[in-house]
């Protein structure tokens, strides 16, 4: 399955905001060539790739692959095989794990793991606690991708309520600063008095209102004061509430120190659709509502928000048939992220650049990923071929996640990734893994 050239002709190149008939030429696992007429190169393969689309692979900025300590739900392995299915070409993991990645150490740990078993390419986030602030401030720019701060309790036990540490982080942290922003104490109370109505069976439709939107501006809006008073690079992710887009400014995401994520599912789903999916849908922060979604999609056109990823987060599903308050929050995504984004495509609301631009480009600009996040001569070949007009179907026996469900299960999805290459290696064709294992370790550089 692998080439050391590899040739793809008469590709619909999206790239850099246009859109335009071309070849592409790959040799030693990089573009060597990208224009019209390259049919006549000598190739070990030739792709033709006629009516089809060819985009640089999605890299997603925000997922828990459950490595180590929670690998009966995923590992590396299996969660990058998904990844590169859904157009995933590289991947942020989170660092919630057992035992929690807040150590150097355990950093270089990951990036063991990782190395040789990784589908896509890889990196990995320093989890900050009320009590790490020295590994913090150790950190080397290369070490890691950002440092992750719960400002909200979610998964895990890595929730930073100290002020005191939350402005030494703003002020000292020698990485970008990726923020779960959501106030626990309100989201107790406000759980609380659900509890004195309906006891343990508080339904999931409550789930909107009990992580609710002002939980979310409460601590986003913080958050972005810290950044402004300490000049310090901050990325807040998964926003999920309108309210929370007058906090970040329009633009191009070069030169902005603040920036913005949403991630796949609050795009696509909004808080009528609990009634359908209950607890498969439970994820934090919570998905709101009708209006929410729509100020979400608004502001991805206007630049507001930056990119998209999918905070993909398996769980068992034993584990999401408990009643809604014992079952945990997160769903698995990355198998069918770009195809998801693609629907708003075929609805009329975003265009193909404006995808690329908020899956790749702006991701590695945000990051500062070195020679990958566009279709360039002499940068990585990882690179996603999809067909806008061979839509799949969500198939359970499909999943290639390690809990082997989707949410999405039943539905029909209009596109279909229909080749993925990871550093000009062919990782998936044609609906199967090709059994190439050629993920690298990410060169990022998101310093302060």
């Amino acid at each position: 399955m692998t080439s050391s050239s590899l040739l793809i002709v008469n590709a619909r190149i999206v790239n850099e905001g246009r859109i335009g008939e071309g070849d592409v030429l790959i040799r030693g696992g990089r573009i060597e060539q990208v224009g019209p007429g390259l049919g006549g190169q000598p190739a070990d393969r030739v792709i033709d790739a006629h009516g089809r689309y060819l985009l640089p692979g999605m890299i997603d900025d925000q997922v828990h692959f459950r490595e180590p300590g929670l690998t009966h739900k995923g590992d590396i392995g299996s969660e990058s095989a998904a990844a590169v299915a859904g157009g995933i070409t590289s991947f942020m993991d989170m660092p919630n794990t057992n035992p929690p990645t807040t150590t150097r150490a355990a950093l270089a740990n990951k990036y063991l793991a990782a190395t040789g078993r990784a589908h896509a390419n890889f990196a990995f986030y320093l989890g900050a606690t009320n009590d790490n602030i020295d590994e913090i401030r150790a950190l080397g720019p290369e070490q890691a991708c950002g440092l992750k701060v719960f400002m909200g309790a979610s998964t895990g036990n890595m929730l930073v309520d100290d002020p005191r540490t939350l402005e030494r982080i703003f002020a000292d942290s020698p990485v970008l600063i990726a923020t779960h922003c959501e106030d626990t104490p309100l989201i107790r109370a406000n759980e609380q008095r659900y509890r004195e109505q309906y006891g343990d069976e508080v339904p999931v439709s409550a789930h909107p209102l009990i992580r609710s939107a002002e939980a979310c501006y409460r601590s986003s809006s913080l958050a972005v004061g810290l950044a402004r008073q300490h000049d310090a690079r901050l990325h807040v992710l998964h926003l999920t509430t309108a309210r929370e887009m007058d906090l970040f400014t329009p633009g191009p995401v070069r030169g902005k120190r603040i920036t913005a994520e949403v991630c796949v599912h609050h795009l696509y789903l909004d808080e009528g659709d609990y009634a359908e999916f209950g607890n498969l849908i439970k994820c934090n922060p919570a998905i709101k509502g009708a209006a929410d979604r729509e100020a979400l999609l608004a502001a991805l056109e206007e630049d507001r928000i930056d990119v998209v990823a999918t905070d993909h987060a398996p769980h068992l599903l034993r584990e999401k048939d408990e009643p809604y308050l014992r079952a945990p929050s997160g769903l698995p995504l990355v198998q069918h992220a770009l195809p998801l984004m693609l629907e708003h495509h075929h609805d009329g609301r975003l265009d193909l650049p404006t995808i690329v631009r908020k899956t790749s480009h702006a991701v590695a600009d945000l990051f500062g990923i070195a020679d990958r996040g566009y279709v360039r001569e002499g940068y990585w070949a990882d690179l996603v071929l999809v067909d806008l007009q061979r839509g799949l179907e969500v198939r359970g026996d499909d999943m290639l996640c390690k809990v082997g469900w989707s949410p999405f299960e039943g539905r029909r999805l209009r596109s279909q990734v229909a080749l993925t290459l990871v550093n000009g290696v062919v990782a998936w064709e044609d609906g199967a893994l090709t059994g190439e294992i050629a993920g690298r370790r990410l060169d990022c550089h998101s310093a302060r």
